[in-house]
């Protein structure tokens, strides 16, 4: 089976790293999330397969992934909270599946209540996402007569 790495993003923030395994409607991922690092593994047709190597420690009892149609995103706590990472691997090399998601990096010192705010929101949408609501009811809307009656006048 050939193997490739998929497309990751990875931004900072003081207490947590998040990383994004893009992956479309994937049924057989494998995320291991340990101190020092992080493998992921889609065996759906190719075999996808990153491994990780941290900057520094993290608390992988602490950290967890969860998963999209589009994505796996892992919340991965830090074991040193409010220390930048300048980069996500302990080799100062960037692999080229490897990229900075620029959308959510931001200077984040002293941001402790905006970062714990949207953490709680990402988490919150993407529950949302994940789970199946029936569709909205139309009840409410008015009948075509209703609104011929309201153009005429």
């Amino acid at each position: 089976m050939e193997r490739q790495h998929a497309r990751t993003l990875w931004y900072d923030r003081p207490k947590y790293v998040f990383m994004e395994f893009c992956v479309e409607d994937s049924t057989d991922v494998s995320v291991l999330i340990e101190d020092h690092r992080v493998v992921f593994r889609n065996g759906d047709g190719v075999e996808l397969y990153n491994e990780i190597e941290f900057y520094a420690k993290v608390n992988s009892k602490d950290s967890q992934d969860k998963r999209s149609g589009r994505s796996i995103t892992c919340f991965v706590r830090k074991w040193k909270e409010k220390v930048a990472w300048p980069r996500l691997t302990k080799e100062d090399i960037k692999p080229v599946w490897l990229s900075v998601d620029f959308d959510n990096w931001r200077d984040w010192e002293g941001d402790d209540e905006v970062e714990l705010a949207q953490v709680e929101h990402y988490a919150e949408l993407l529950n949302k996402v994940s789970t199946k609501r029936p569709p909205p009811a139309m009840d409410d809307l008015d009948d075509e007569s209703d609104n011929e009656d309201a153009t005429t006048n």
